[in-house]
């Protein structure tokens, strides 16, 4: 009897050779956009993957960020691609699934089970008298070792050099042995492409069939936002009766457990609000009554201080209120000077996330922005949200996975919100504007990505300043403490010799004479470090220039901004890089 083909297969292959075709040598752009449309007729033709609301509010966020792509291929927006795709994956294939970061997850796992889909649809497929169940057999008795050994193989090379070096060794020698015999039998065929084809065809797998495992799907089925009173049963411990113990010793087992419960909380609470009222007033006193500020201070010491401060404080405070409100506490009657004080440290905690916010201002409008500093602001929003959601936790008498949930689809909702902002762009454009007030950093302006060369370029004379002003900085620092380069000194006895033609690469002994007679004073030196540090910092704007000029990018890899870029540098330089002409 032949058995019908199962059409995934083909399918399956038909998106391997797409993703080769997609992506091979190729950057991230319009591809990601047409993969998704991919994604999308696959998942929502397929009969085993049904159609509910949240695979549509999941797909939603994917294709607006692919879409997006095309107009800016950043990268916080190709991560938050990846992000919303297995989100999406993980909400399509497990129905019953409530919270984003469960998703996230379980999109992993059903992604990575790529090849196990490939292997389940050809053991159950005939092709006339041909059973391919008894050929994959044998493969299950490979796979899982092999992957085990790559894995070891690896965290093995990282620990010793020499296993590292060994193990290269072999693999190299292996993979040029492969790559002989497939080259001899398939002349016109490359195996790199042919695995990056195989590679597509288990990510499309990962896509298309779906883990067939109830405790996956269920994992959240009977969790809620809402706390419901419970009789405590004594035979029966949990995790959180356990830990009671250590705190309330047998109480926990009597009927006057919850008053005492209750009384340990007030003490607990009451004594943290006085630690932390202590910190707030410090700050109120330094940071938020000082009119002055005084610029030469560390900020960055004193930002990253505040917010290793406000994680441990917040992931403490959420853990304390987590442990005294996860039970009947929320129900007992005399309950209502422990939720007081609760509520009095959660709003000190957001008085300290507060003062971190304040911190990042000053930093910024001294020091200009930065991605970190950026990053710091974001973490600060999402504490106060955090904060927040703790709050309406005690107040209405909701669960962990309360917060969990909710967290975590404000986390993935942000995420995707931020990654619709050019970062860059506004980086760089910000410090410019702010260039009179605030120390430009060159160098991490330089090191942004390409789209922002063309204010990079009308700013060049900026930027050439702000370098001067850095190098003299430098070497004034330098000078101070007497760590003043032999490079700067001979460059510049040799620049001030009456005879030019003499050969700075000689001796030792000629560079250390030529030093000796010239002795160049502190200003020619400092003044030959500055001109050379400005000649080097537009050299490197005209090469990275001329090298995004020369940039080979496909249809496939098109991103608008990217494209703009390219055409305003040729437009206005490739004349002048052709004649070999430069700044």
């Amino acid at each position: 009897m032949t058995q019908k083909i199962d059409y995934r297969l083909p399918l399956i292959l038909v998106g391997g050779l797409l993703f080769q075709l997609l992506f091979w040598d190729e950057s991230l752009g319009l591809n990601l956009l047409v993969y998704t449309l991919f994604i999308i007729a696959v998942t929502f033709t397929d009969k085993d993957i049904p159609f509910h609301k949240n695979k549509l509010y999941t797909i939603i966020p994917h294709l607006a960020i692919a879409i997006y792509l095309v107009y800016d291929n950043s990268i916080l927006a190709i991560i938050t691609w990846f992000i919303t795709l297995l989100v999406y994956l993980g909400t399509a294939h497990f129905v019953m699934l409530k919270s984003s970061v469960t998703a996230l997850i379980w999109g992993i796992l059903q992604t990575i089970s790529g090849p196990y889909g490939i292997i389940a649809k050809l053991q159950n497929t005939k092709i006339g008298k041909i059973n391919f169940k008894p050929i994959l057999k044998p493969v299950k008795y490979i796979v899982l070792p092999l992957i085990m050994v790559v894995i070891f193989c690896s965290l093995y090379s990282i620990a010793n050099p020499i296993f590292d070096k060994y193990t290269r060794s072999i693999t190299d020698n292996v993979g040029y042995f492969f790559n002989t015999i497939f080259n001899f039998l398939f002349v016109d065929i490359s195996l790199p492409k042919c695995l990056f084809i195989l590679l597509g065809t288990c990510i499309t797998s990962g896509i298309i069939v779906g883990i067939k495992n109830k405790l996956l799907d269920e994992v959240e089925i009977g969790e809620s936002d809402q706390l419901i009173r419970k009789r405590r049963d004594i035979k029966k411990t949990s995790l959180f009766q356990d830990f009671r113990m250590l705190l309330t010793g047998n109480q926990v087992n009597k009927r006057l457990a919850l008053k005492t419960e209750n009384i340990v909380g007030i003490i607990s609470f009451t004594a943290l609000n006085l630690l932390l009222v202590f910190l707030n007033i410090i700050d109120i006193a330094t940071l938020w009554l000082n009119n002055t500020v005084d610029t030469s201070k560390n900020f960055s010491a004193e930002l990253h201080d505040g917010t290793n401060t406000l994680i441990f404080s917040i992931i403490i405070a959420m853990l304390i209120i987590v442990y005294f409100f996860s039970g009947n506490l929320n129900f007992y009657r005399k309950n209502k000077w422990i939720k007081l004080l609760a509520y009095i440290w959660i709003a000190q905690n957001a008085f300290l996330v507060l003062s971190v916010f304040h911190r990042d201002y000053d930093y910024i409008f001294y020091h200009g922005l930065t991605y970190k500093r950026i990053g710091v602001t974001i973490f600060a929003t999402l504490s106060l949200i955090g904060l927040l959601t703790v709050y309406i936790k005690v107040a209405k008498q909701k669960t962990v996975f309360f917060l969990y949930r909710i967290n975590s689809k404000i986390w993935y909702a942000l995420l995707v919100l931020l990654s619709f902002v050019n970062w860059d762009i506004l980086i760089v454009n910000y410090n410019l504007a702010n260039a009179d007030r605030i120390k430009v950093d060159v160098d991490h302006l330089m090191s942004l990505s390409d789209k922002i060369i063309p204010i990079l370029e009308k700013n060049r004379s900026i930027l050439t300043k702000y370098v001067a002003i850095n190098k003299e900085n430098q070497v004034a620092s330098d000078y101070l403490t007497d760590s003043v380069t032999s490079d700067d000194i001979v460059q510049t006895a040799t620049s001030a010799l009456p005879h030019k033609n003499i050969d700075t690469a000689s001796s030792t002994t000629t560079i250390d004479t030529l030093v000796k007679v010239n002795k160049p004073s502190t200003a020619e030196l400092k003044a030959s470090a500055i001109k050379q540090a400005q000649i080097n910092f537009n050299g490197r704007l005209d090469n990275k220039i001329l090298w995004f000029i020369e940039k080979k990018i496909s249809w496939l890899s098109f991103s608008y901004l990217e494209w703009e870029t390219l055409r305003i540098l040729k437009k206005k330089h490739q004349t002048k890089f052709r004649n070999g002409n430069s700044y």
